[in-house]
C-alpha cells in the first residue's frame, strides 16, 4: 500500500484538483490544469496554471500549489499525495520541472494521480521521478 490515505480520500483529492482547474488562467493554450496536494499535516492545498504571453513565465498548477503550501505552512511541509486534473480530457502527468520541484517535499511513496492516455493513472512519486536531482548539504549532510 502506497499511503495511509483511503481510495475515497484520493478520489476526493482528484475532485479538488478538477475544481482548481476551473480557476485556470490559460488564454493562450486553453489547457486548464489544477493540482491538489494532500499534506502530512492533514491540509489540502490547491493550485492552477497561470499562463503568460511569454510562455516561459507560465507557472504550472503543481508548482502553484507547492508555492502556496510552503507560503501557508512553511518550508518543513511534507506532501503525502498529489492529484493533477485538467478540463481538456488530455493526458497530463506533471512536467519535469514540476516533478523536480515536488521532489523537495514529497514522500517517495506518495501516490500521484494524473490523467494518462489510458485513463487516470496512480503511481508512487519515486516511480514518476526515479532519479531526482539532489545534493548533500555540507552543513547538515542531508539530501535537499
Amino acid at each position: 500500500m502506497m499511503t495511509s490515505l483511503a481510495q475515497a480520500a484520493l478520489d476526493n483529492l482528484l475532485e479538488k484538483a478538477k475544481k482548481a482547474a476551473e480557476n485556470s488562467y490559460a488564454p493562450y493554450s486553453g489547457f486548464r490544469v489544477g493540482a491538489a496536494l494532500q499534506l502530512k499535516n492533514g491540509q489540502v492545498v490547491t493550485g492552477t496554471n497561470v499562463e503568460n504571453v511569454s510562455y516561459g513565465l507560465t507557472i504550472c498548477a503543481e508548482r502553484a500549489a507547492l508555492v502556496r503550501a510552503v507560503s501557508e505552512f512553511g518550508p518543513e511541509v511534507r506532501i503525502e499525495a498529489v492529484a493533477v486534473a485538467n478540463l481538456n480530457d488530455s493526458a497530463s502527468p506533471p512536467c519535469g520541472a514540476c516533478r523536480q520541484m515536488l521532489a523537495e517535499f514529497a514522500e517517495p511513496d506518495a501516490p500521484i494521480i494524473f490523467p494518462a492516455a489510458d485513463g487516470t493513472r496512480q503511481m508512487r512519486f519515486d516511480e514518476v521521478l526515479p532519479l531526482a536531482f539532489g545534493m548533500q548539504l555540507k552543513t547538515t549532510n542531508k539530501r535537499r
